[in-house]
């Protein structure tokens, strides 16, 4: 079976407060213009589900960076992920069974597969009642009193700066949908 051609781009930053914002037919817009196929939006915060052609050349990670800013006047970190590796962040969810409210459990996507290597301390502390444990692509942050106030969430930000972005569980698991489907 060959691999599946569909792609998510996630997008840092997009349509948090006041900055950088983009509308969804904008961002579609923009992404199709670089040649990708079945585009979809999910949400308002810069997520895009697309088809990467046979023939595509390019990062398509670099690209969509490089066209947002000449395009919108946007700068924002985009991380790209294969349909397989978000379906094996999806499957391999270490932290699935103690997450009981799928707006809590973070993923947190790695820019650099090799910043992995930078987490790895946060996993032999002590986060409780929080959670962190790490995926291949990934780190999952489960917090059950709250994003905002979360140790965790501050201590992998502290660690990997912008060269991560987040979703919460539900989101992610929209967007492996979007992937399993395409015309």
């Amino acid at each position: 079976m060959p691999p599946n051609p569909r792609r998510v781009a996630l997008l840092r930053g997009i349509n948090v407060g006041r900055n950088k914002r983009v509308a969804m037919a904008e961002l579609r817009a923009v992404v199709e213009q670089l040649g990708y196929r079945d585009v979809r939006t999910l949400l308002n915060s810069g997520n895009v589900v697309f088809t990467l052609p046979a023939k595509a050349q390019g990062d398509p990670a670099a690209r969509i960076e490089q066209a947002l800013a000449k395009r919108l006047g946007i700068t924002s970190r985009v991380t790209v992920l294969t349909a397989d590796e978000l379906a094996q962040a999806i499957d391999e969810n270490p932290l699935a069974h103690v997450a009981t409210n799928p707006s809590r459990l973070l993923v947190h996507v790695l820019y650099e597969t090799s910043d992995r290597s930078k987490l790895t301390p946060l996993t032999r502390q002590s986060w409780a009642p929080e959670a962190i444990a790490l995926g291949m692509r990934v780190v999952y942050l489960w917090c059950p009193e709250g994003i905002l106030e979360s140790r965790g969430a501050a201590a992998i930000t502290r660690a990997l700066g912008d060269a991560v972005t987040a979703r919460n569980w539900a989101t992610m698991t929209k967007l492996h949908a979007l992937t399993a489907t395409h015309p």
